[in-house]
């Protein structure tokens, strides 16, 4: 059996990230697993095996760090084939006239620079290979605007539109590019975007029933299994309640 290239997971220590995780190591391919947060990456790796999960912790807002640690993994995680930009996150839920600028950066600075730093360390091995893959997760908030998507929504429509520019840049390449777009789904993203506030993440899915991390894992693994010739450009996922829009009934979104 041909030993699979190595995926790079960015954070990898919860949510799409480590369904990711957890779906490319069962097809045998080793995976670094990157994240901030230590203590759960080595939970991972001693839960499905240091032979094919390297623990990572790296903030992927640091772009010196992130080369680093890009040029210095160990066999046999170095060759890199895959790399899933799934770091990300959504800070604040209200109309940009109230928003705060310190959420604006820190999704700036982790949905957008973070995503390129990582691009960056990654293309060089994929392209002394001549091939390799890279899917970046992004949002329907990319496309469907909603209350309080505002800066959100424009750093997702950024990994779009880049997913796109780096397909025309890295033609002849044997590089694909692929862009995920979930729509509503349960994981630790609310919590964040509330800053800790359980009861208002799970007010977000009352009535619903969203996708869920595995969702988005098998449709990763899909797109990087597919013969060489075929590049899937866009997968577009949403629960089958959901129609475009998050669609939040108002005392749903209100700031409080």
């Amino acid at each position: 059996m041909t030993e699979l290239p190595s995926a790079i997971v960015t954070g990898a220590s919860s949510g799409f990230g480590r369904a990711v995780v957890e779906r490319l190591v069962k097809t045998g391919r080793p995976v670094v697993a990157l994240a901030r947060r230590t203590e759960r990456l080595t939970e991972l790796a001693d839960r499905l095996g240091h032979d094919l999960v390297h623990p990572l912790t790296v903030d992927v807002r640091d772009g010196d760090a992130v080369a680093h640690a890009f040029g210095d993994l160990p066999a046999p995680f170095s060759d890199v084939g895959v790399l899933v930009n799934n770091a990300g996150l959504s800070k604040g839920f209200g109309p940009i006239q109230d928003a705060e600028l310190r959420h604006w950066r820190e999704m700036v600075d982790t949905n957008v620079l973070g995503l390129l730093h990582c691009v960056r360390a990654a293309l060089p091995v994929m392209l002394a290979a001549g091939r390799g893959h890279v899917v970046n997760i992004g949002s329907i908030a990319a496309v469907y605007p909603y209350l309080g998507g505002n800066v959100y929504g424009g750093t997702k429509a950024f990994v779009h539109q880049l997913s796109l520019n780096m397909r025309t840049d890295l033609e002849g390449s044997g590089i694909r590019v692929s862009c995920i777009a979930p729509g509503m789904a349960r994981t630790e993203f609310a919590l964040t975007r509330f800053d800790g506030d359980q009861e208002r993440a799970d007010a977000l899915y009352d009535g619903s029933d969203p996708l869920t991390p595995q969702d988005i894992a098998e449709a990763v693994e899909w797109c990087i299994s597919q013969p060489q010739r075929v590049n899937v450009s866009l997968i577009e996922l949403m629960p089958t309640d959901q129609p475009f829009g998050l669609s939040f009934r108002p005392s749903q979104s209100k700031e409080q």
